[in-house]
């Protein structure tokens, strides 16, 4: 299912300690890519890809300072599938509960912002719950399978 988000009521993005959220920088691709591989699936690198064309880059990373070499924990992409659409985004297992999710949908939401849009779909959504508490999320009726649908079926 998907999800709206009413971009004109957004909290500020939380700090998270020890953790850098920024863009991610096009000599990065190569590092996201093996990091979302490693963690998430070839489908969401590949989606994920786009956003390096976008100008500013569409793509949030998170870094984690106490590695010393800004190891990266988490990603969070937009305009990637289809315009005003939010996704994929991924946090590392080991990273999770620690605030890096919600910083980077606010970074996210807050960039789509930036780009004039007032409203948000998160496409295809898995944790419901998150989106609604977060950031005020709805469910878009009817939105099952949406842009993510098989196209042979």
């Amino acid at each position: 299912m998907d999800m709206l988000v009413n971009l004109l009521k957004l909290p500020p993005v939380p700090h998270v300690d020890g953790i850098v959220i920024r863009r991610a920088l096009p000599f990065e691709q190569t590092t996201v890519r093996q990091f979302i591989l490693s963690y998430f699936s070839i489908a969401w690198a590949d989606e994920v890809s786009v956003a390096y064309s976008n100008r500013p880059s569409t793509l949030f990373v998170a870094l984690d300072k106490g590695t010393g070499t800004g190891m990266i924990c988490g990603f969070f992409a937009y305009e990637c599938t289809a315009k005003g659409f939010l996704g994929p985004t991924g946090v590392a297992a080991q990273y999770r509960r620690r605030g890096i999710g919600k910083a980077l949908l606010l970074s996210g939401l807050h960039g789509l912002r930036e780009l004039g849009y007032v409203y948000g779909i998160l496409g295809g959504v898995g944790p419901e719950a998150f989106y609604t508490k977060t950031v005020g999320a709805i469910v878009i009726p009817d939105s099952t399978p949406g842009i993510y649908a098989d196209p042979l079926k």
